[in-house]
């Protein structure tokens, strides 16, 4: 099958089988590598990228469910002038260490923050509930995901419960 995605705004078009999975396709058809494919079960997160602005996980959705699609990866973040908040949030509260999780928890949180400017504690593990990280106690990754909101939302009111 032919199908066409924008991906990180830019036109990809290629024939794949019917059940080429989405996280195939990025890798593979767009050679777009920082989509890590973790467990193949849609467990890990490890997959996920932002279809027309929503989080999902690449490795549970066929390329051909995408057609005509707008697709983010992690390459596709920053811009022109450096990293995205949540990116630069990230790497500055440490919410790393062996990297193989980050680009889908960034991603999962660029979706988050874009549901909820100000996530309380619990909105944010709900939000990052289906990513799953092996080295962190997640400690940082809370923090980058409050450091990237006060970021990109710096005059909105902290909501009741949140804690920073």
């Amino acid at each position: 099958m032919k199908i066409t995605l924008q991906i990180n705004g830019q036109d990809t078009t290629a024939d794949v089988e019917a059940r080429t999975l989405l996280s195939s396709f990025v890798r593979e058809h767009a050679g777009l590598t920082g989509t890590h494919v973790g467990c193949d079960t849609s467990q890990c997160g490890c997959c996920t990228v932002l279809l027309d602005g929503t989080a999902v996980k690449s490795c549970s959705m066929l390329a051909v469910q995408a057609q005509g699609s707008a697709i983010t990866t992690i390459e596709g973040l920053a811009g022109a002038s450096g990293l995205h908040p949540v990116q630069s949030a990230f790497t500055a509260c440490h919410a790393l260490q062996c990297g193989f999780c980050t680009p889908g928890m960034i991603m999962s949180t660029v979706s988050l923050l874009k549901e909820h400017p100000r996530p309380t504690d619990e909105q944010i593990a709900k939000g990052l509930a289906g990513n799953l990280c092996r080295c962190t106690g997640y400690i940082n990754i809370a923090k980058a995901v409050k450091q990237a909101a006060a970021v990109m939302t710096p005059d909105a009111a902290a909501p009741a419960g949140a804690t920073r």
